[in-house]
């Protein structure tokens, strides 16, 4: 457990730093209070990890752990490379154009059709702080299919789903956290550059541990 925890833990904080949920989060806190922002996207965060290791939890009991520990490291073989290479192509400027596109994303929004359709969404939104509503609903459609969703899920395919849960919410409280308080000039100020290679060569070491030390007893 202690191992999937800190795995988990690794993997969210070097795959959300200056990713788009971290960035919502930076940009709604600059226009709202910081800890309605923090509660609503760490919510979304919070149910999305236990979702991601509840799926990767259920996987092994349909498919042979030899199977999904063969997948995971295929997985994280292609995360790290991709992140390798997205390094090696990242343009110093990259970011501030990622935040300027988030931000316009935000001026356009508006509710869709479906929200104001809806009776029960319409209740939830008149007891529910619109901000938090917000912070919300844009960071669980934006981690959705994301990166690190995909990775959750399978690191629980293989690891204790119960660590992972938890490093995972800890790892994005602290990168959500690290978004409202000063996300923006955090974004600006790491290197994009960096936090690629770096989570790339986390991910080629997850590849190399399940190689070496193959399927996971636990």
């Amino acid at each position: 457990m202690v191992e999937a925890f800190m795995r988990s833990l690794s993997m969210i904080l070097v795959s959300e730093i200056g990713d788009e949920t971290f960035i919502i989060a930076a940009i709604l806190a600059m226009r709202n209070k910081k800890r309605v922002v923090f509660s609503g996207a760490l919510a979304a965060l919070a149910i999305m990890t236990v979702i991601s290791a509840a799926l990767g939890y259920v996987v092994p009991n349909l498919i042979s752990k030899q199977t999904t520990h063969n997948a995971a490291t295929v997985l994280y073989t292609f995360f790290g490379l991709r992140l390798l290479y997205i390094g090696s192509r990242s343009k110093s400027n990259e970011i501030h154009e990622e935040i300027a596109e988030v931000n316009d994303k935000l001026d356009k929004a508006t509710d869709p059709p479906w929200m104001a359709k809806t009776p029960m969404l319409r209740k939830l939104r008149a007891l529910l702080n619109p901000v938090f509503l917000e912070a919300f609903l844009l960071t669980f459609l934006a981690e959705w299919g994301d990166r690190s969703q995909i990775a959750t899920i399978t690191l629980a395919t293989h690891k204790n789903p119960i660590g992972v849960t938890l490093g995972g919410i800890l790892g994005h409280s602290i990168c959500t956290g690290g978004a409202v308080i000063g996300g923006n000039m955090l974004a600006v100020k790491i290197s994009q550059k960096t936090v690629a290679f770096v989570g790339g060569a986390v991910f080629i070491l997850f590849a190399l541990h399940n190689i070496v030390f193959g399927v996971d007893k636990e």
